[in-house]
């Protein structure tokens, strides 16, 4: 039992949810000697291990492999079932975590409340998730869609699958899909697909999608959806026309499980579409409660919340590894075939802060070239430091790499920018030739002079 403060608790630590950021957080208290409970409702693992990451990039290796969609639907079952034993209820009571398997819901500052049962702790974390985002669309409460949650659970292959929402799911599904014998459409109210990430990357991602057969609609605003006259399909009306598919699939963000736990009550200030508000260090306004993971809604990735999860508790305790949250140095990837890979700032988010681009079409890169591969780009930028400014050539501030490695390229940068490394060092560190990572010093090289007929230029807003 823990001990502090004017009275006893039951516990040093309290976390809410069994996801990444649950998980990870129940784990970093056992580091550091905590006694930690987590209460979780149902099987622990969360969105990413059994609707989320581990179903599809399953799914996708399934489909680039030729399966067809039985033997790659069961192969995404077994995937499912191989990992989820690693984080079973029964492996983290092995580890040292007390785990209870209900829904909690907050008493006070200090209480939770599971069935009649009252737990306290001076410290709790929020790690409850999201689900996914339904939007406001005519006519969608009239048909049976497909989300996260369910598609995965499909036995019978569609014939023609429409995907509402072009991020990352979404195209990451329709590739998938596609390679799988199901004629797909695609729709996104953007201008280009994959609108958090740059323009030209959303453009190579549309040229390999609708090389594999996939219709894509950008720029289309979806008017209506409804049943077909037999009902036997679904109807996606947008103003440019009508189209028809067996099965919907919605792909357009994630809301968060915020709700019936009485944070408001508490005085948990919650944004306007019900996420939980914390601070850098992921603690909230009332004073021993924090949040992390895509409850919080910072960024909706599983390595994100289980960095936050680790963050939460040593801010909580005051032990182990702790300190602020930087969405900055999270990278994150789109799995599809380019892979898109992406760190830090934008281009228009950089030529806010005086920075530079280094770019390099894949075209230009040897193991492109021996691989017969054509699609994609490197891009790198750096900006200046507040004392230092350019020497070295600044530090970087961002990079997005749309390659078929690009989400293992990506992670160099990511080591330079939490290191605030000089840019330079990646100019400057020798690279195994041909490798895909090679590109990425030839890029750096750019800041310096002119590489091959090529040199850094001044990043721009459109």
């Amino acid at each position: 039992m823990g001990e502090e403060g004017s009275g006893p608790v039951d516990h040093d630590l309290i976390i809410i949810g069994g996801g990444a950021g649950g998980l990870s957080a129940a784990r970093a208290a056992r580091w550091v000697g905590a006694d930690v409970l987590l209460v979780n409702e149902g099987p622990l693992g969360g969105d990413c291990t059994f609707t989320g990451c581990v179903p599809s990039k399953t799914l996708l290796a399934a489909s680039r492999d030729g399966l067809d969609f039985g033997p790659a639907m069961e192969r995404v079952r077994s995937a499912i079932t191989r990992i989820a034993a690693t984080e079973t209820a029964d492996v983290l009571r092995s580890e040292g975590v007390d785990v209870i398997d209900g829904r909690a819901v907050m008493v006070n500052h200090d209480t939770i409340a599971v069935d009649s049962k009252r737990i306290s702790s001076r410290r709790i974390i929020i790690a409850t998730g999201g689900r996914p985002l339904v939007p406001p669309i005519p006519g969608l409460d009239s048909v049976d869609v497909l989300t996260n949650e369910t598609i995965f659970s499909m036995t019978v292959k569609p014939a023609s699958l429409g995907i509402v929402g072009g991020g990352a799911i979404g195209c990451e599904m329709a590739q998938a899909f596609s390679g799988l014998g199901v004629d797909v459409g695609i729709f996104e109210l953007a201008s280009h697909l994959l609108p958090r990430e740059e323009p030209e990357a959303g453009a190579v991602v549309k040229k390999a999608l609708e090389a594999s057969g996939v219709t894509v609609h950008v720029g289309e605003n979806i008017e209506k959806v409804g049943a077909t006259d037999d009902g036997s399909g679904i109807k996606v009306t947008t103003a440019v026309g009508e189209s028809t598919f067996e099965k919907v699939l919605l792909a357009v963000g994630r809301a968060p499980n915020s709700a019936g736990m009485g944070l408001e009550d508490l005085g948990v200030k919650l944004d306007k579409r019900g996420f939980v508000l914390t601070d850098d260090r992921l603690a909230t306004d009332v004073r021993g409660i924090y949040a992390v993971g895509d409850v919080t809604g910072k960024l909706p990735f599983t390595h994100a919340a289980d960095e936050m999860g680790r963050l939460a508790t040593g801010n909580a305790l005051r032990k182990g590894p702790k300190g602020p949250f930087h969405t900055s140095w999270i990278p994150w990837v789109t799995f599809t075939d380019p892979e898109v890979a992406r760190i830090g700032m934008t281009e228009a988010e950089a030529a806010e802060h005086g920075g530079l681009v280094a770019e390099l079409p894949i075209t230009e890169l040897d193991r492109a070239v021996t691989d017969g591969y054509h699609l994609g780009f490197i891009k790198l930028i750096a900006g200046p430091r507040k004392v230092l400014r350019r020497a070295g050539g600044g530090q970087i501030l961002g990079a997005t790499i749309v390659a078929p490695r690009a989400g293992e390229m990506i992670h160099e940068v990511a080591v330079a920018m939490r290191t605030k490394m000089f840019t330079g060092r990646l100019a400057q560190t020798v690279h195994a030739y041909p490798t895909w990572s090679y590109g990425v010093q030839k890029t750096a090289g750019q800041f310096f002079g002119t590489v091959e007929g090529r040199s850094a230029r001044p990043a721009v807003r459109s």
